[in-house]
């Protein structure tokens, strides 16, 4: 296992900006990750993990830590019965194939988060969902190692807080675990309508009736490949910005000025308005600000044209908010996490 020095985080995170990291090192197995942390720790060095560097910001004036990449692989098969089958995930697993995988299985439960990018590890830290799932509705447990007691623990569900893109590795235990694989429980029956709304709504434009897991996939895929940039060929964070989230009070004093404004209640009685919508009502759709385009095709996404630090990053982010915040009076929040 080698440890790099002075790496540009740049080439590693799909924004492609940042500073270097002081450290960066790649880990494959649990084994190599305990060894790693407790020299780091031994040395009072922090620690940052990335995946594949899909949902991660870097400042300009870098890291001044050790980066661990989790390259951790794993796909087996822990159980099954008549209805289901339980699949034990490597963190380094890549999702996308992670999810082709399971539906070239036949299983349902995971076929509408296709073409994420990043790695399986990383879905439970914000709890990543798309299209109307998310992975707090199959992750039955998952691996971590804890920084503060040096072991590995086993969290169920229910121990992970998870709520809307938001788990306790983003909020009150961020930076104590490091997830080293995924156990979810899939369904081997076929999805049923209806979907999520856009989703629904291709379905019915395409007059699609016949719906199995690799029907959903290629819908999905085809819905994304229109409205969300390859970070590969646009550098980009995917989704800069989660879904604004507001009281039923004020949910109740925009619709009148705003009529048309999409409304969904949530579960604990509040309401989840779509940012891309706000955004587009701000007229910055498609915009250029500070060398970050607005997408034109879906306004979550802010694609780096020719930013090439953190402040551009920064101040692009912030007009966007505060022209949404003067206008709605609705305070949005960042998606992708910073080191």
């Amino acid at each position: 296992m080698d440890i790099h020095t002075n790496i540009p985080l740049k080439n590693y995170l799909t924004m492609k900006i940042g500073g270097n990291a002081r450290f960066m090192t790649e880990v494959h197995s649990r084994e190599e990750l305990a060894a790693v942390c407790e020299n780091a720790k031994s040395k009072n060095i922090p620690i940052f993990i990335i995946g594949g560097g899909s949902n991660v910001i870097a400042r300009d004036e870098g890291y001044e830590g050790l980066v661990i990449r989790i390259r951790i692989p794993g796909f087996e098969i822990i159980s099954e019965d008549d209805s289901s089958t339980t699949i034990r995930i490597g963190a380094g697993e890549n999702w996308d194939s992670v999810v082709k995988r399971s539906v070239d299985m036949k299983l349902s439960g995971i076929e509408a988060m296709s073409g994420i990018p990043g790695t399986a590890g990383a879905t439970p830290i914000q709890n990543v969902g798309a299209y109307g799932q998310e992975i707090a509705d199959t992750l039955q447990s998952l691996e971590a190692y804890d920084l503060e007691t040096k072991s590995f623990v086993t969290m169920q569900n229910s121990e992970c807080g998870f709520s809307y893109r938001d788990s306790i590795f983003r909020s009150s235990s961020a930076g104590r675990y490091i997830i080293t694989s995924i156990t979810i429980v899939l369904s081997k029956y076929m999805p049923k309508p209806p979907f999520y709304d856009s989703l629904q709504r291709y379905l019915d434009e395409k007059q699609i009736k016949i719906f199995t897991p690799d029907i959903i996939r290629n819908t999905v895929l085809e819905i994304r490949k229109d409205k969300l940039p390859d970070p590969a060929v646009q550098p980009s964070a995917g989704s800069f910005f989660k879904n604004a989230i507001v009281d039923k009070w004020q949910a109740e004093q925009l619709k009148p000025s705003y009529p048309d404004m999409p409304m969904f209640e949530m579960a604990d009685g509040r309401f989840k308005i779509p940012t891309g919508w706000l955004i587009e009502k701000t007229g910055l759709k498609g915009q250029l600000i500070n060398g970050m385009r607005i997408s034109p095709n879906n306004a979550l996404v802010l694609i780096n044209e020719s930013a090439h630090s953190y402040d551009e990053l920064a101040k692009a982010r912030d007009e966007i908010t505060i022209k949404i915040r003067d206008m709605f009076r609705i305070q949005i929040e960042q998606e992708p996490l910073e080191m």
